[in-house]
């Protein structure tokens, strides 16, 4: 019994871990809209003008995996320290502030909007305008905006060191 039980276990784990990871290996994954959420943040993405996605690969030869966001200032910081964000495979798609459709976000256009859903103030575009931002600009902009406004972890009722 304990041997079929631990079978079962085994079965459920790998399971699980495999739904975890993409059968495509490339590209955008669908996104449900209103239902998924933000990897960084947590919230739910539905502004489709300006969601992304990580497209990266955990160990080097394992099958993609796919993280959502619902602004590119959220994929970029969460990208800022992992192992892989330099690596070729992985890929960064955001989605066009013109037409929601899902473009590199390596080669977009970045545009200043008044809003976003993080307020990162940046919108993604396929075609080049003279004002647009590169994607490392578009970088710079954010952890310049995360720099500034970044009150994570702050108290902010003023009971600093209450214990």
């Amino acid at each position: 019994m304990k041997f079929l039980s631990k079978i079962v276990v085994l079965f459920f784990l790998v399971f699980s871990l495999s739904s975890c990871f993409d059968d495509q290996d490339t590209g955008a994954k669908d996104v449900r809209w209103d239902r998924d959420a933000c990897e960084r943040c947590r919230m739910v993405l539905s502004d489709r003008r300006f969601a992304a996605q990580v497209r990266y690969s955990p160990i080097k030869g394992m099958r993609s995996r796919v993280t959502k966001f619902d602004d590119i200032g959220c994929a970029i910081i969460w990208l800022k320290d992992k192992p892989f964000k330099d690596a070729k495979e992985t890929e960064i798609w955001v989605s066009s502030h013109q037409n929601q459709k899902w473009i590199n976000a390596k080669t977009a256009t970045y545009v200043r909007k008044k809003t976003s859903p993080m307020e990162y103030g940046l919108g993604a575009q396929s075609e080049f305008v003279k004002d647009g931002l590169t994607y490392e600009q578009a970088k710079e902009h954010v952890f310049k905006i995360e720099e500034k406004y970044n009150i994570h972890g702050a108290d902010l009722h003023g009971h600093g060191d209450r214990q």
